[in-house]
């Protein structure tokens, strides 16, 4: 199989380039990023481009999957505006010029909480993000929705923290469908559903491994 990444500079990202190259299923895993990605290896094939620029490298997204899974945060962002371009814009854009060039699956990574009525802007976003990709006639449209994720080496405090805080509260038994993940858990879901024999349209809430 031939695996098509964006996102591959995040923190599932990298677990997921790290293990598609690991695994005989994929003979070709092609990456669009904006910077290196500090991995070499005979089956990597890494594009750096303009994601503003969608149109000089649209016929480049040929494969069998394309795994989507990038994004910022707000902070890092620094807008409403500019966190919905990377998160929504960015991924979407990608999959319907994927499905255009005739690739059959699509596996996104979304969030819990999805919710394109939603009042809060993040789970709006991944929300409308998440409708609008399942009409593009992807034979194969994998949606995750995991957790808040648990990141190697993470040296976010708020995210530690945060993360401390749900993993006391689900030990009591409070926000379980909310309990962190590791994201080489995710990352392995999305592998595992790109290789299945599944067709339509599925969402998964990660509560738990795949």
């Amino acid at each position: 199989m031939k695996a098509l990444v964006i996102g591959a500079t995040g923190a599932v990202g990298k677990d997921l380039v790290e293990q598609l190259l690991r695994d005989d299923a994929f003979e070709r895993v092609e990456v669009f990023v904006r910077r290196e990605v500090g991995i070499t290896s005979p089956k990597l094939v890494p594009h750096r481009v303009d994601f503003d620029r969608l149109e000089t490298w649209a016929s480049l997204l040929t494969g069998d999957v394309l795994f989507s899974c990038l994004g910022t945060t707000i902070k890092a962002a620094g807008s409403q505006e500019a966190q919905w371009k990377v998160d929504y814009t960015y991924q979407f854009e990608a999959a319907k010029a994927a499905r255009n060039n005739g690739v059959r699956k699509l596996v996104l990574v979304s969030s819990v909480g999805a919710d394109a009525k939603s009042r809060i802007f993040y789970s709006r976003m991944k929300g409308q993000l998440d409708e609008d990709v399942a009409k593009l006639g992807f034979p194969g449209c994998f949606i995750l929705r995991p957790p808040s994720l648990i990141r190697k080496g993470s040296d976010r405090f708020g995210e530690k923290a945060g993360v401390a805080i749900l993993k006391a509260l689900n030990a009591i038994g409070l926000m379980r469908s909310w309990k962190p993940m590791p994201t080489e858990e995710v990352a392995s879901a999305m592998i595992r559903l790109a290789k299945a024999d599944l067709n339509g349209t599925r969402t998964y809430d990660l509560k738990s491994k795949l």
